[in-house]
């Protein structure tokens, strides 16, 4: 998997992963920040919750005393908490008084169960969707270095799967540590308060419960940590497979794309194995514990029933006391079991914990200054100062660019791949943050300017268009959704896609499916331009455009560019040198520095790399030069193949 490098505040470069080991106490500095906005309904949940699982204590405790004082006439009839004025003295009103508050106590639990349940999942989803939401803002807010080097399937995994195993541990854990904890108060507190020494028996097993969980919860973490970062893997490689579903079927290469997830899926599993081998030891191990707490209690008190005090016991054990310990120490072995289950809860969302504390501790580097220029009222006149770049773990890619662009002027960028011309353009819309020297706009360097600001007066055009999973008005409205319906077919008539929309079966409200395959690629960039020319910027980028349509749709798409860019400030990228041979001032990169600088006419006559490129487009030269088809293959291969930069330029 490729990582990615980032600077933290001292300037060290560190693995985004090392965000996540940075990161201690994920569980509580999340509840910390996101679990008080959600602190009325945890109140409520935690209160119902304590008041349920007491409910249960009651029943034990009221028919051992019915049993004693009713059925055996030993001692008399009391119930804890209730002055004896209160109580009857008919044996048969007892009777019938104990069956009362057993079965008002199993209906009040029940209902306290209910608004526990709700209240638990109120709290627990509130949390959830929270974290979801301000995760989701925070990757928007990262700049394009993150996105260059992360999987699209380890961040859906962030987002959906540990956001998931929070709301399960804030849900179920909180809950359940609640309940276990006022069982176990109160069957303590009960049992020492029936007979403290029988109790000592019954009780003893807690310090052993409590230190093989702590040594289960030592020995399993790492294993949880293990599964969550498979999964990641797992939801990159089905991403990928899915994304590139047209190449793996044209490329045959299903068997192998199935073997990779075949292979990833059995990482999940062998992880997934490590942890549930462990979990399955140590559920039946606390059972084991407190199932033998039990039959220590019932061998010692039947003993004491039949034949008085064994051992070191001393005084009298009554068959009602004998029944509270059963039915109460039988209460105390199912809750105890259930350590399991809250210890999986945790460690899985501690886990997921870390991972979500890690992004929201990714810095974010592209942002508004303290006191950011407002860009109003733009002429759209561009400078770009000696401007130097590298990306991250590369060397430089742009080497002193300078050069300028006057309000309304075209200027073209031309050059090999790899020469740096769409680094430029993403320099000026501030993906990337210049290393050294200055981009302008309208005198102000764009650092200085609102991020917002400066976006929404640049109108950008790529090769790579994208369309949104939506209809065709709603992809043509995406950036103006105040359009009105007439503005946005004006827009598509301007970037000549009215007449092919208006044959779609349902016209702008068809449905384009995901990434616009539905549409050709000529359709998908004429759709982009009716985005673009909706918003009506004063800047437009042009990024290779036109570089992946046939000759008519190039036409169309070159006519449409040409209303969208009259009277506007233009930088345009291209591989066709046709398209932009009337542009003022083009500028030949090579190697991340201008080497040529001119119109077309006087780029022709100087019989350099640009008239070399424009031969061989037109036909005139059968071979590239051999130094500049050396140059190029030497800066390909310099650069590398994987290259985290390549696919942008």
């Amino acid at each position: 998997m490729r990582r990615e490098s980032v600077t933290d505040e001292d300037g060290f470069e560190m693995e985004l992963d090392a965000y996540r080991e940075r990161v201690s106490r994920p569980l509580f500095r999340l509840f910390r920040t996101y679990g008080f906005g959600e602190g009325r309904w945890l109140a409520l949940g935690l209160l119902t919750s304590v008041l349920a699982y007491g409910t249960i204590l009651v029943a034990p405790i009221v028919l051992g005393t019915t049993i004693d004082a009713v059925f055996n006439n030993e001692g008399a009839y009391t119930l804890p908490l209730v002055p004896s004025a209160w109580l009857p003295t008919d044996p048969t009103a007892q009777f019938w008084l104990s069956a009362i508050v057993v079965g008002v106590a199993l209906g009040g639990g029940a209902l306290l169960q209910w608004v526990r349940g709700v209240a638990m999942n109120f709290f627990a989803h509130g949390v959830m969707y929270t974290i979801r939401v301000d995760a989701y803002e925070k990757m928007q807010r990262l700049d394009m270095t993150f996105f260059d080097n992360k999987e699209t399937g380890e961040v859906m995994s962030i987002l959906n799967n540990d956001t998931s195993n929070l709301e399960t541990f804030f849900d179920n854990a909180l809950g359940d540590s609640v309940r276990i904890g006022v069982l176990v108060l109160g069957i303590v507190v009960a049992l020492l308060y029936t007979n403290p020494q029988l109790a000592l028996v019954t009780l003893g097993a807690v310090p052993l419960m409590v230190a093989f969980t702590w040594w289960f919860m030592r020995v399993i973490e790492p294993r949880y940590a293990s599964v969550r970062a498979t999964i990641g893997d797992l939801n990159t490689r089905i991403e990928n497979g899915l994304s590139g579903i047209e190449l793996v079927k044209t490329a045959s290469t299903e068997g192998y794309e199935n073997d990779r997830v075949r292979g990833v899926s059995r990482d999940v599993f062998d992880a997934q194995m490590d942890v549930l081998k462990l979990s399955y030891f140590y559920r039946p191990g606390m059972e084991f514990i407190t199932g033998a707490a039990l039959l220590a209690t019932f061998v010692l008190g039947g003993l004491w029933i039949f034949s008085g005090p064994p051992l070191f016991f001393t005084g009298t054990l009554s068959i009602g006391d004998f029944v509270i310990f059963m039915l109460l120490t039988q209460r105390l072995t199912g809750p105890m079991a259930q350590l399991s289950s809250i210890v999986d809860w945790y460690e899985n969302a501690r886990a997921s914990g870390k991972r979500i504390c890690g992004l929201l501790d990714v810095p974010v580097r592209i942002e508004d200054a303290p006191n950011p220029i407002a860009l109003d009222d733009v002429a759209g006149r561009i400078e770009y100062d000696d401007v130097r770049f590298a990306y991250e773990s590369e060397g430089p890619v742009l080497d002193g660019v300078d050069f300028e662009v006057t309000a309304g002027e075209t200027v073209a960028l031309v050059g090999a791949t790899g020469a740096g011309k769409s680094t430029v353009a993403k320099l000026l819309l501030r993906l990337y943050d210049v290393d050294d020297g200055g981009v302008r706009v309208d005198g102000h360097d764009v650092r200085d300017l609102r991020v917002s600001d400066l976006r929404e007066s640049i109108g950008y055009v790529s090769q790579d268009t994208f369309l949104f999973d939506g209809t065709v008005r709603e992809n043509i409205r995406y950036g103006r959704f105040d359009a009105s319906m007439d503005e946005v077919r004006e827009a598509a008539k301007a970037a000549e896609a009215h007449a092919f929309v208006e044959r779609l079966s349902e016209s702008y409200d068809t449905r384009v499916g995901e990434r616009g395959v539905k549409l050709s690629g000529g359709q998908r960039q004429r759709v982009a331009l009716a985005r673009v020319i909706l918003r009506d910027p004063a800047i437009v980028l042009l990024d290779e455009a036109t570089a992946s349509v046939d000759t008519e749709t190039e036409y169309l798409i070159q006519r449409s560019l040409d209303r969208l860019t009259a009277e506007k400030t233009t930088l345009a990228i291209a591989h066709r040198l046709s398209t932009i041979k009337n542009a003022d001032t083009i500028l030949v990169l090579e190697d991340g520095r201008i080497v040529e600088r001119g119109d077309h006419d006087e780029l022709l006559a100087a019989d350099g790399l640009y008239a070399n490129l424009w031969g061989v487009q037109a036909g005139e030269i059968e071979d590239f030069p051999e130094e500049f088809t050396e140059r190029a293959a030497g800066r390909t291969a310099g650069r590398g193949a994987t290259s985290g930069s390549e696919s942008i330029e």
